[in-house]
């Protein structure tokens, strides 16, 4: 496996996970937008069936063929739009969130499928989504079509001249922008040649810059309205708030149950033993020097446990040294070979580097023990107000986020502070691991020892 390039000097990367376009060349995007624009031309043909039926399947529904159809119609919509929102964002870089909300349990048979209708009725993205259907063709079809047309437009200025002849003896008869291509008018013969080589160059910037037009238009159809935003907001803030309050009890718990079942049975050991040892040190001290020596290391143990404890807390480097010193740490103790970059001008929120930290922990740990993997890269660096990790190991892949109560377990806990994470695991490996965490730096904090 070829290893991934990992620089320690500033990316000029985006911020986001996405956005593949900005990095395509220019001669790429000409090459390729006028079949973009032919699958963009394909989709607007297929809204203005299912405008169509969406239309009449509301229509219908006291009828009762809605019922069934509305639902169908539906889920093919939200597919399309679906699949034109990764266009917008692989073709073009343009983000456009799954307004959605989440689907219900149905009752099966003919409620169930009242329900479901009742669901899509309600859902304001479904609104959305016929209103797209319906301006789609004219619009974004329009655009889509200008941008497929215009590169063979231009050759076809070309081809016109040189069979001009052929043409016109033919009875052909037309005209090419300002040209009257015909019989007698030889003189012009030559002029749709020149319109049509002048044409070729510019419909090589003016055709993607159409796609990215599209994009756009397409985002203010189908992106969420405000309303719409603050409410996924208040749901997500409510979700992750929860998942901190439970991860918050259930370390505590744990935190408790090590200090019952380790250092805390160690110390009430101790106690015994000097207790046993004073008792016996004037008429058997053999037996108390023994019962001593226990009871140091009982002592020496216990110790041991509650550096341990603390570290799986808040470890002190991460304290001291910061996250990249401290990720550096763990990867010096990983029986993978480890490679870490790190671009951090100044020091995160002390919560924010907690999290960031176990999660590479975690992460290094399912590189190891799960993914079978011999190497583990990790990149950390502070960009465009977003903390920006990216975990990547050569394993055997096939990690999923369903699966994975550790990846889940990952996502809750930046989930706290508003991040996110994307991951990418085909099977045979590698897997990459990208999260990204809302935050600002602070100076540098330099330890005083």
């Amino acid at each position: 496996m070829t290893s991934p390039s990992i620089s320690s000097s500033a990316s000029s990367s985006t911020s986001t996970p996405y956005a593949p376009a900005v990095r395509e060349s220019c001669f790429r995007r000409a090459v390729l937008s006028p079949w973009r624009g032919f699958v963009l031309t394909l989709i607007a043909a297929v809204n203005i069936g299912l405008c169509v039926t969406l239309t009449n399947a509301i229509g219908f529904l006291l009828l009762g063929a809605g019922v069934v159809l509305l639902p169908a119609g539906m889920a093919v919509t939200r597919a399309l739009a679906n699949q034109s929102r990764r266009l917008a964002r692989d073709w073009s870089g343009v983000e456009i969130p799954e307004p959605y909300r989440p689907r219900p349990r149905f009752q099966p048979g003919l409620m169930g499928l009242v329900e479901r209708c009742r669901w899509i009725l309600t859902d304001p993205a479904s609104w959305r989504d016929l209103l797209w259907t319906l301006l789609d063709p004219a619009i974004g079809g329009a655009l889509a079509m200008i941008a497929l047309t215009l590169p063979f437009y231009g050759i076809y200025g070309i081809v016109i001249t040189s069979l001009w002849l052929t043409l016109t003896h033919a009875g052909f008869n037309d005209w090419y922008m300002f040209v009257h291509v015909h019989a007698g008018n030889e003189p012009m013969r030559w002029v749709p040649a020149a319109l049509g080589a002048a044409l070729i160059p510019v419909s090589a910037w003016a055709s993607p810059a159409l796609i990215r037009v599209h994009a756009r238009w397409t985002r203010v159809l189908l992106a969420p309205t405000r309303r719409a935003e603050l409410s996924r907001r208040i749901e997500h803030l409510t979700e992750t708030r929860a998942d901190a309050v439970d991860t918050q009890a259930a370390e505590l718990r744990r935190i408790e149950r090590d200090l019952h079942d380790g250092a805390q049975a160690r110390l009430v050991a101790m106690g015994m033993n000097l207790s046993a040892a004073e008792a016996l040190l004037d008429e058997h001290p053999e037996a108390a020097r023994t019962l001593l020596a226990e009871a140091r290391e009982a002592s020496v143990k216990a110790l041991t446990e509650l550096r341990g404890l603390v570290r799986g807390i808040h470890p002190p480097v991460l304290a001291d040294r910061g996250l990249g010193d401290a990720v550096r740490a763990i990867a010096l103790d990983s029986p993978l070979t480890t490679q870490v970059s790190v671009e951090l001008p100044g020091r995160l929120e002390p919560a924010v580097e907690s999290a960031a930290y176990f999660a590479v922990c975690e992460l290094l740990a399912n590189a190891a023990k799960h993914a079978h993997a011999q190497r583990f890269w990790a990149d950390i660096r502070h960009q465009d107000g977003l903390l920006r990790i990216t975990c990547t190991d050569d394993g055997v892949g096939g990690a999923d986020m369903e699966r994975g109560t550790g990846l889940r377990g990952i996502e809750r806990r930046i989930g706290t502070f508003d991040g996110v994470m994307a991951l990418t695991s085909p099977h045979g490996g590698p897997t990459a691991v990208t999260l990204e965490i809302p935050c600002a730096l602070s100076s540098p904090k330099t330890s005083t020892s």
